[in-house]
């Protein structure tokens, strides 16, 4: 494997809260300059066909994926599955009581607007989700801007749909090491996203919390991330090295949803992508399933 390539591995269409298509998307990776790119939209497959599609059209190696939404001792998680087996049962199951928690809070959270006289209604948000397999706060957040309530989308959160803002509403998240299971039974391989992103506190995130995570399954964390400071890089990668976690390195690319989050922004080094490669290959094997390729240019 060319130690060149530019490889990027999360990044969102709008099957969930991007703003491009799958075919979009892996257009605009090609036009960035990027070698391998991985479509991984929150708590779905959806779009696993159609940028495959689009990558063996434009030239592209493709890694399917998704960010999970889990909860890990009073911590939201987000856990990137790749190449897992998508019709697998207990998996299937999983990520449809996310999405249902997702889908369920829309109505709850449109009535905390209503209380404070924004008049947002279920029509508004899915005129901006379309497609997308889960309605969720990034689309609401685009009502508000359509409405002319907000600016843009951070300005959404900041105001009024972050944890503490008066139309914020929980909603379910799967726990985290039965999902790490979960993920390696279907074939797969999981590795946590911007581990330390929302919080300069690693809490239960810490070199003891990964290593009971790798215990049960976990294959790597994500380190080079735009929410990840130089000092929380060097020790994220620090507890991947002691760990032999693989060290990956992405964009979380939204579209226009997400400023500051450029394709190829962040990438993950040949030799760390091959070792990912490795253990879903190894995964996938002892699970006895069909697990998808990587489309490969």
């Amino acid at each position: 494997m060319s130690p060149d390539l530019r490889i990027d591995l999360h990044a969102h269409s709008r099957m969930s809260d991007g703003t491009q298509s799958p075919t979009e998307l892996v257009h605009a990776a090609k036009a960035a300059g990027l070698d391998v790119l991985a479509i991984t939209d929150h708590d779905t497959s959806a779009g696993w066909d159609e940028a495959a599609t689009a990558a063996a059209e434009v030239g592209l190696d493709l890694v399917r994926g998704m960010e999970i939404s889990t909860r890990h001792r009073g911590r939201d998680v987000h856990l990137l599955a790749f190449l897992p087996d998508p019709t697998y049962g207990p998996l299937v199951d999983a990520l449809q009581k996310v999405l249902d928690g997702r889908n369920s809070r829309v109505p709850a959270i449109l009535g905390k607007l209503h209380d404070l006289g924004i008049d947002i209604t279920l029509d508004d948000v899915r005129r901006v989700s379309g497609d997308a397999a889960a309605v969720g706060r990034p689309h609401l957040a685009d009502a508000l801007v359509a409405a002319g309530v907000v600016r843009d989308r951070e300005q959404a959160f900041n105001e009024f749909l972050r944890p503490g803002r008066p139309a914020y509403v929980d909603r379910y998240a799967a726990p985290l090491e039965p999902m790490i299971r979960t993920v390696t039974e279907a074939g797969g391989v999981s590795v946590v996203a911007h581990a330390w992103g929302r919080s300069n506190d690693p809490g239960p995130l810490d070199e003891a919390g990964f290593a009971d995570l790798a215990a049960v399954g976990l294959a790597g964390i994500e380190v080079d991330h735009e929410d990840h400071g130089p000092d929380t890089r060097r020790q994220l990668r620090a507890i991947a090295s002691d760990l032999d976690l693989v060290v990956t390195g992405s964009s979380d690319h939204h579209g226009a949803g997400k400023v500051g989050h450029d394709l190829g922004c962040n990438t993950t080094a040949p030799r760390e992508y091959e070792r990912l490669l490795a253990r879903a290959a190894a995964a996938a094997a002892a699970s006895g399933r069909t697990t998808p390729e990587v489309v490969t240019a």
